[in-house]
């Protein structure tokens, strides 16, 4: 019965980030959630929460999914720092191209609508919204680039990350996302490169060819 219950709370959690997900948490109310999730109002109360309750557990919830698949491309950063990253991006482009999801991306939504939320709910995005960078830096970091560099990269690629939801909502094409994903990746490999010791960028090279 436990089972059970887990399941339904997990289906109707993600029916829920899909609804925020889609119009943003102030175009979001509790009769598009309840119709989302098929939980009448009170049944949302008692067992989700209010609608801010919802949407930080909605929230946390997709930064945990796409975090772990993040955290997974990243981990082989300190012996191929560049493939890596490729792969941190390669997450979000096949996010952006699977039909059955919502365009673009919950955290950078939420994001643009600061503004509009409350200090709390503004408090908790700012958090989510730095994640992919301090993920992005300790990885560049493991793959031997300086502090320096490895928080200037960091800050660009989390960046570029974030515009390729935006973009893609807009109504950018597969080849333009990709093509700004390898304009970073470029330039990614001369500072790799410029912090790498030349036999290591040698046998880099080799392994490449």
């Amino acid at each position: 019965m436990a089972g059970k219950k887990q399941f339904d709370m997990d289906t109707a959690l993600d029916a829920a980030m899909i609804q925020f997900w889609r119009t943003g948490y102030a175009d979001t109310s509790i009769d598009d959630l309840s119709r989302a999730t098929g939980l009448n109002r009170s049944s949302i109360y008692s067992s989700l929460g209010d609608k801010d309750t919802l949407f930080l557990r909605c929230l946390d919830r997709y930064a945990a999914h796409y975090g772990e698949k993040y955290d997974a491309a990243l981990s082989h950063a300190a012996s191929e720092p560049l493939a890596a990253v490729r792969a941190f991006f390669d997450v979000t482009l096949e996010r952006i191209a699977d039909p059955e999801l919502p365009d673009g991306c919950l955290i950078a939504h939420s994001a643009m609508a600061i503004p509009a939320l409350s200090p709390s709910i503004a408090a908790h995005v700012k958090e989510t919204f730095s994640l992919q960078r301090l993920r992005l830096r300790a990885a560049l970091k493991s793959g031997r680039m300086t502090d320096q560099d490895a928080e200037a990269f960091a800050v660009h690629a989390a960046a570029v990350n974030q515009s390729l939801a935006v973009m893609s909502r807009a109504g950018a094409s597969p080849t333009q996302l990709l093509a700004i994903v390898n304009v970073t990746i470029d330039a990614l490999s001369h500072a790799v490169h410029a912090n790498t010791p030349y036999p290591a960028a040698t046998e880099t090279s080799v392994a490449a060819g």
